[in-house]
């Protein structure tokens, strides 16, 4: 295992996820990366696919550790940043509020907003004033991607919609989920906040990846949400978004023209960024 990157970039694309993303990388070598931050959740796992150096973090630690409100956002997002990803894919279990968007559903929202308290939510919080812009917290150029890797994979894929990111660990109540749906938000997770604004304060490309695992509690009579079912239907279909991934990193564009790279053009950053 290595403790510190080697010289250059050790990867372009990074993935944050669960852990059965680990196999679809080949000849995986841990990489161990210090940060101001703190250790991200797990050493992080590097490997190529498709002629890409890809770096894989699992979100909640490989042994799902870290609640929601307790993962090292900064550090994760940090330490694929010191590896040299500039594009990151994420990945992640959501329910929806929606009825006709059932488990099995993926989606590709365009909005975020933002119902968590208390989490470290940028890297500028001394120092200087830094505000980015975050009207569209993803990006674009990663959204058509994944939208049409989907496509021709065989997914219907809910192209936009918005993620409302609570703070867990707990699901919503019936009236919150309810209330959610009210605002027109259609779907709903615990860790797609702070990450997508951390990824945009470093300048990072950011793509969610979300698969439904269940409607949430307010949106159909019955018992409501159940960790038993969010992992059930994610493991069902955990090989099928496993592929989706390595098909998305495979046709991601190797130059960035979209917005992402210039989201700090401009301002005076009071750190130096790795």
């Amino acid at each position: 295992m290595s403790t510190s990157p080697s010289a250059g970039p050790a990867a372009e694309i990074g993935v944050i996820g669960g852990s059965g993303f680990y196999s679809f990388l080949d000849d995986v070598e841990e990489v161990r990366v210090e940060t101001p931050y703190g250790p991200p959740s797990d050493p992080i796992a590097v490997g190529e696919l498709a002629g890409r150096r890809v770096a894989f973090v699992p979100r909640h630690g490989r042994d799902h550790r870290y609640p929601p409100h307790k993962i090292p956002y900064r550090a994760n997002l940090w330490a694929l940043r010191s590896l040299g990803v500039r594009q990151v894919l994420a990945p992640s279990a959501v329910g929806s509020l929606a009825p006709h968007l059932g488990p099995g559903t993926l989606a590709v929202p365009d909005q975020l907003a933002d119902r968590t308290h208390g989490r470290a939510q940028t890297y500028y919080d001394e120092g200087a004033a830094v505000h980015v812009s975050f009207s569209d917290p993803y990006c674009p150029a990663g959204r058509r991607t994944a939208v049409g890797s989907a496509r021709t994979a065989g997914w219907d894929p809910v192209d936009g919609g918005t993620l409302v990111v609570i703070e867990g660990p707990r699901f919503s109540t019936r009236a919150e989920s309810r209330w959610f749906a009210s605002q027109g938000w259609t779907l709903v997770g615990m860790t797609g906040h702070p990450e997508a604004v951390l990824a945009r304060e470093l300048a990072l490309c950011y793509t969610p990846l979300c698969l439904v695992t269940d409607l949430d509690a307010g949106i159909e009579e019955g018992e409501g949400v159940t960790m038993d079912e969010v992992l059930r239907v994610f493991g069902e279909n955990i090989g099928r978004l496993r592929a989706l991934a390595a098909d998305v990193i495979a046709t991601l564009p190797a130059e960035r023209t979209c917005p992402c790279p210039r989201a700090l053009d401009g301002m005076e950053i009071p750190l130096e960024l790795p």
